[in-house]
């Protein structure tokens, strides 16, 4: 039996906006019945530019620029139709991305007879590395 998970990651360049879609996803889920994970605040990612103030001279006269990207994870587990169409019609502040990811967690047994599928031959018996010799010299 497999279970489904949705992954969400909401990504924005201001700290408050990312928190305030973040708590909007997870009172829909909620509202639907679905259990949710989160949200858990990522490492920021950070960028610096350094820029010249002006052309060709005085090399020592430079600004220096930052942005900061604040993520945040949620996990949600036991959705339903609802929670998926709840979600897709919800309506965010602007300036902030969202990435959604289905994953689909299988049984172990499964994951290891397909791998042991993937190791046997056409014929049905396994394949063996083969041996190097050994250069003389």
């Amino acid at each position: 039996m497999a279970k489904q998970k949705i992954r969400i990651r909401v990504k924005a360049f201001d700290h408050k906006i990312v928190d305030e879609a973040a708590q909007r996803i997870l009172e829909t889920a909620q509202k639907t019945g679905a259990i949710v994970m989160g949200p858990v605040p990522l490492p920021t990612h950070i960028q610096k530019f350094t820029v010249n103030k002006s052309t060709f001279v005085h090399k020592n006269a430079r600004d220096q620029y930052e942005i900061r990207t604040h993520t945040r994870l949620i996990d949600i587990t036991e959705s339903t139709s609802a929670t998926i169409e709840q979600l897709s019609d919800l309506a965010l502040p602007s300036g902030v991305d969202i990435e959604i990811k289905m994953i689909v967690e299988g049984d172990k047994e499964e994951k290891t007879a397909k791998a042991e599928k993937k190791e046997a031959d056409v014929d049905g018996t396994e394949k063996k590395p083969a041996k190097k010799k050994a250069a003389k010299k």
